[in-house]
């Protein structure tokens, strides 16, 4: 089966917040076995760099699935919103700022045939000097992953059946 894989440039932003103190939920979100696999091979690689895994984020999560679906249903394949909202503005919605002194994140997105695995999306990203980065950024404590399969989407897939991989990347202290 022929894979036809994008990577968008991978999208650092920073914003700061006025300080406070608090702490990141306690992850809860529900990974698919692909989702599973991008999260374990990500912290995987970051051991071996002797690097901080990160901690499943259910806000981030939330944020990545719903940037998934939303290129899925609207065809697009883009960090902004459909609507050309940044990606930061997007992902702020789910893991907010206000009241931390230090947020940050960053997302790698990638879409293939619908046999993508975890080891085929770590690779295309090491690829990509921006997704290395991501994956590779010692600032980096939380992670979002998602997962969506579609049989025929439409806009720029062509009607192909895909796997639109969304992940997002965050700090907060």
């Amino acid at each position: 089966m022929r894979i036809a894989a994008l990577l968008a440039a991978a999208g650092i932003a920073a914003a700061l917040a006025s300080a406070a103190s608090g702490s990141p939920r306690t992850p809860s979100a529900s990974l698919s076995p692909l989702e599973r696999g991008v999260l374990a091979d990500i912290n995987a690689l970051r051991a071996s760099r002797h690097l901080p895994v990160l901690r499943l984020s259910p806000e981030l999560t939330d944020a990545a699935r719903a940037h998934s679906q939303e290129m899925e249903t609207d065809g697009y394949f883009a960090h902004d919103s459909h609507d050309g909202t940044a990606f930061w503005k997007r992902i702020q919605q789910f893991y907010p700022s206000a009241s931390w002194g230090l947020w940050s994140v960053g997302e790698n997105l990638l879409w293939s045939s619908p046999g993508v695995d975890a080891q085929g999306a770590l690779t295309m990203w090491l690829g990509s000097p921006e997704h290395r980065k991501n994956m590779l950024d010692p600032n980096w404590r939380e992670i979002g992953v998602s997962a969506v399969h579609e049989a025929g989407a439409p806009g720029i897939y062509d009607g192909l059946e895909v796997t639109i991989v969304t992940t997002d990347f965050g700090v907060r202290k």
